[in-house]
């Protein structure tokens, strides 16, 4: 499949329809998901109809938009008026939306044709799309190996080539860790300049909605389509929507990059070999670059792993039985609200709900949620010093390539995968994972630029840069 901007170019001149787009877009889906299973629903006649109502608006010599005809994948967190949306949870089992989200409304205004709901890790709770009520979905470049999580559906179907274009949700590298295991860009932006109204929510501080694609140019239409304020969010930052096609070929001469030395510590040596290549690609593209120190970023992992189940287990508190969803019989209400969350929610859903409990509970809050809150605030002091001295700064996105199905038993090793994701989802700063070349057992490896908050333009520069000299 040929970029989302070709296509939207195509279908403005009249030499591509959309409903060709779309039935191309539906026969990849149909030809190979059954065996990668990135879907959990594909909204076939949906799509159709959109694609249609796209051909008419140019035939009567209208614009569509900047996503005209392009077909675009959802997250299964992401509410769809009337169609299922699941969170790959059984305790969702039924549940039709009775709004649209935000980013899903704005990418219809823009001529995108919206073709399926993409699977993911449960409440996006998973680094490997394994915790799916569904089942798992599997990683195009090596059906054994895990498309990453918890957003792996989208990645997968970017990488599949049957959507040039995804949404995802990112908390603690839900986009840029699929996106580095599948080889594609993943974009989490500035906390609160994408509306997370209708994002059915894990960590409500930590949430941000953000774009797959296959280059970087790609990414940056998205994200310009989706961003901007949103007065249904609270959150929403209070101001347009930051241009950045269009400074895309602006280069990164004179930039100044910090590599960031803790977050190479425990990278496969593949994977760092290749970060490093990256690093001496951005020097010879005019970058000044060096190693720089951000020291809080080592508690990352422990501060997110307080901060984000406790959160959860306030959020997840509203699946009770009684107002949508699945409902297991009783004798009694409270026998009905234990039964039917046992059902409805898997075993990494229990554990970061029992864990976020335990963080909030009378006698553990300051011990655990409260420090952690405190960790946080260290982690962004100490990026603020290091941008006092650098533009942007890049790292591995993930320790390692793809790993295969069930290598990853116990909790602790899995939420590792993690590590140099996390320390922007606690800053709220923009970060995204650009492929750069394959580790030494041929799958992908993700290169990760991050930037102070509202920074996307300069981040943007800095992975067009990185995609060049990948190239």
């Amino acid at each position: 499949m040929t970029t989302a901007r070709d296509i939207a170019a195509g279908v403005r001149s009249g030499g591509l329809t959309a409903r060709a787009v779309v039935e191309e877009a539906l026969a990849a889906i149909a030809a190979r998901d059954p065996e990668l299973h990135a879907f959990n629903h594909v909204m076939a006649d949906e799509a159709r109809a959109a694609a249609d109502a796209v051909d008419h608006k140019i035939a009567i010599g209208e614009d569509p938009g900047p996503l005209a005809g392009v077909p675009v994948a959802l997250k299964d967190n992401l509410c769809t008026r009337g169609i299922p949306t699941t969170c790959s949870s059984r305790i969702l089992e039924g549940w039709l939306p009775p709004y649209d989200a935000t980013v899903v409304n704005r990418v219809r205004d823009a001529g995108g044709i919206v073709v399926g709901k993409t699977n993911l890790d449960e409440f996006a709770m998973g680094s490997s799309t394994e915790n799916s009520s569904f089942g798992p979905t599997r990683n195009p470049h090596d059906p054994s190996k895990v498309p990453g999580g918890s957003s792996g559906g989208s990645a997968a179907a970017v990488a599949a080539d049957y959507v040039p274009l995804a949404l995802g949700s990112d908390t603690g590298g839900s986009i840029r860790q699929p996106a580095a295991f599948c080889g594609v860009v993943g974009v989490k932006p500035t906390y609160g300049g994408v509306s997370r109204y209708g994002l059915i929510a894990f960590a409500s501080s930590l949430d941000q909605i953000g774009p797959f694609a296959k280059n970087v140019a790609d990414a940056a239409l998205l994200l310009e389509v989706v961003s901007g304020h949103d007065p249904n969010d609270s959150t929403s930052i209070d101001q347009p929507a930051t241009p950045l096609v269009d400074h895309l070929a602006h280069g990164i001469d004179g930039l100044r990059i910090g590599l960031v030395t803790e977050l190479m510590d425990g990278i496969e040596p593949d994977v760092a070999a290749k970060v490093r290549e990256a690093a001496d690609k951005l020097t010879a593209a005019g970058a000044k670059v060096e190693e720089v120190s951000v020291p809080a970023t080592i508690h990352g992992l422990s501060a997110y792993y307080l901060i984000a189940p406790a959160e959860a287990s306030s959020n997840l508190a509203r699946y009770d039985g009684v107002r949508y969803g699945l409902r297991t019989p009783a004798p009694d209400i409270t026998t009905m609200y234990g039964a039917t969350r046992a059902a409805g929610f898997g075993a990494e859903v229990k554990r970061r709900i029992m864990l976020g409990t335990y963080a909030l509970s009378a006698g553990y809050y300051d011990a655990y949620y409260g420090q952690a809150q405190r960790v946080r605030t260290l982690i962004i002091r100490d990026f603020e010093a290091a941008y006092a001295d650098h533009d942007v700064l890049i790292s591995p996105t993930t320790p390692s390539t793809a790993f295969a199905f069930g290598a990853k038993k116990d909790p602790l090793s899995m939420y590792m995968s993690d590590v140099c994701t996390i320390p922007s989802n606690l800053a709220g700063h923009p970060a995204m994972s650009v492929p750069f070349g394959t580790g030494a057992d041929g799958m992908p490896v993700g290169v990760q630029v991050m930037a102070p908050a509202l920074g996307e333009q300069l981040m943007f520069r800095v992975a067009q840069a990185l995609e060049d000299a990948a190239r």
